[in-house]
């Protein structure tokens, strides 16, 4: 997909690779551990190893089902990640004879209950990028500090949507019924990056929209965008770059019950201050659905399948946003912080202003 970017700059040139040496994610847990219970809470440092490859290693190790360890999230296997896994107490000395290259037990606590899928509060991200010249790092400088005071959009990354960037293609026929997958974790995998794909799609709307009101006047987009003239003069009033539409449906954040904006100046001012943000549909079941004009604009990106949908954060607030330009190595680096779901590859392309993955 050809897709809208939220920052104003041109493209800045640099080279970005995911490896284990120039991306680092570290796990933020959702709550502190007990101390005590049936459970270990083990903190892993892995490298070039998917979640999903660690939980098998383990499990085969342990004699045990895969699904007997606990994790909050899937990390990167082209990363350096540390992330908590769980497992039963009773294995603990047995845990204590694993071993492997690629991984490294940090920390041990005992707690209550498994870690399951979500219990995190988000990731920390450590990343280099390389061949940074002193004009492309401060064009780095200015837009890290742009998304440090508005956030960024909350579009999937380009690993949602496997190696060859068209998993959602099977996903569609598979939604609606075209063609069977009898494996249902890959069924799921397939339409959940369809669902991905629309919500890209209809946010890249979005940020188009927004460059449609920075730079031209109410009168002049009334029949090109067919809104009312005192809908858009209150879109270009907002201070926030993402601009809100009557019948958004907003979240509080950063997590909290949906509501829908009604073009109040207050909630504007509550999303200037992170206490809400809007959301977008992954189509499906279930799912509530945008009013007024937002609902028009969402009903080009819906579809009727066979699966569930959801809500998700459109906009999101990246935190602890740092930045160093190492000019001898010709290196840029970077931290932040982003909450669970939200891609650093996107951030990345955020700045970059262009696909990473080719």
């Amino acid at each position: 997909m050809n897709r809208f970017y939220s920052l104003n700059h041109s493209s800045i040139d640099f080279h970005f690779k995911q490896t284990p040496r120039d991306f680092v994610v570290e796990e933020l847990p959702l709550y502190e551990f007990s101390g005590e219970g049936e459970h270990l809470v083990l903190f892993i440092r892995k490298k070039s190893l998917s979640t999903l490859e660690l939980v098998s290693m383990i499990a085969k190790h342990l004699g045990i089902k895969n699904k007997e360890i606990g994790y909050a999230g899937l990390k990167d296997k082209h990363a350096m990640t540390k992330q908590y896994i769980s497992i039963m107490k009773k294995y603990e000395d047995k845990m204590d004879e694993f071993s492997h290259d690629g991984v490294k037990i940090l920390e041990k606590h005992y707690h209550n209950n498994k870690i399951r899928t979500g219990h995190l509060k988000g990731n920390r991200f450590f990343i280099k990028l390389k061949k940074v010249n002193p004009t492309s790092a401060q064009k780095i400088d200015e837009a890290l500090k742009n998304i440090s005071k508005f956030g960024m959009p909350n579009f999937f990354g380009f690993q949602r949507f496997g190696n060859d960037g068209d998993n959602h293609i099977q996903g569609e026929k598979i939604a609606k019924g075209e063609k069977k997958e009898r494996n249902p974790k890959i069924k799921k995998l397939l339409i959940n990056s369809y669902q991905s794909h629309l919500f890209n799609l209809w946010l890249s709307r979005r940020l188009e929209i927004n460059t449609l009101i920075q730079n031209f006047k109410p009168q002049e987009l009334e029949s090109l965008l067919n809104m009312p003239y005192n809908e858009l003069e209150s879109m270009k009033a907002q201070k926030h770059p993402f601009k809100l539409i009557n019948g958004d449906i907003m979240e509080h954040y950063p997590k909290g019950r949906l509501f829908d904006f009604d073009g109040s100046t207050e909630d504007c001012e509550r999303f200037n201050e992170r206490g809400i943000s809007p959301t977008g549909m992954l189509c499906g079941k279930k799912v509530n659905v945008s009013s007024g004009s937002a609902g028009v604009i969402e009903k080009d990106f819906d579809d009727d399948i066979n699966a569930d949908g959801a809500r998700r954060y459109a906009w999101v607030f990246a935190e602890g946003v740092e930045g160093r330009f190492k000019q001898e190595e010709a290196q840029y680096e970077l931290n932040f912080t982003l909450p669970k779901g939200s891609y650093a590859t996107v951030l990345i392309e955020e700045l970059a202003k262009r696909k990473i993955n080719d």
